[in-house]
């Protein structure tokens, strides 16, 4: 609830195959390097704040920068693993519940993004990106966080290929 009505949410999602295991891009989603290259060199992102803290939660904080030279403002990532069977698979889940701490997605009072990798039979794997975000401002946004998800989308599926 924010100023004692609902908040609205929104969301953007991507399914796709790639071309890696699902221990590959289990992997990747762990990696500063790949979250670097999945929005480069449109956006650049720096970390700000690492903890070295537990391993199995990644608390950072990140800047962003369109081309690497407009802030786009900073953001806390707060991700932890989970593990889900489905139809008797396991599902690997990256779960990001930080929030945008500063530039115009800082209006938004609601971030959950979760990353979900399971195995394919042909050895490939099944990737599922989704991002369920509210605010004053979240009916603004939704088209940029659109637009980045597809790039996102495509981004990971250049960079899988790699992975394997």
């Amino acid at each position: 609830m924010r100023n004692g009505g609902p908040v609205r949410l929104r969301h953007v999602q991507l399914k796709f195959r790639i071309r890696a295991s699902a221990d590959a891009a289990w992997a990747a989603l762990h990696s500063p390097e790949v979250l670097a290259a999945l929005y480069g060199p449109l956006i650049v992102v720096e970390p700000v704040l690492p903890d070295e803290g537990d391993a199995s939660v990644l608390h950072t904080a990140v800047r962003l920068r369109l081309f690497g030279r407009i802030p786009l403002g900073t953001q806390l990532i707060g991700a932890y693993d989970e593990t889900r069977e489905q139809g008797g698979e396991t599902v690997r889940i990256l779960r990001d519940s930080g929030i945008p701490l500063t530039g115009p997605l800082a209006a938004l009072d609601v971030w959950d993004h979760r990353m979900a990798v399971s195995a394919l039979p042909d050895g490939g794997a099944l990737w599922r990106d989704r991002l369920v975000f509210g605010g004053p401002t979240s009916a603004l946004l939704w088209p940029a966080l659109w637009l980045t998800w597809q790039w996102r989308g495509w981004r990971i599926r250049r960079l899988a290929r790699r992975w394997a």
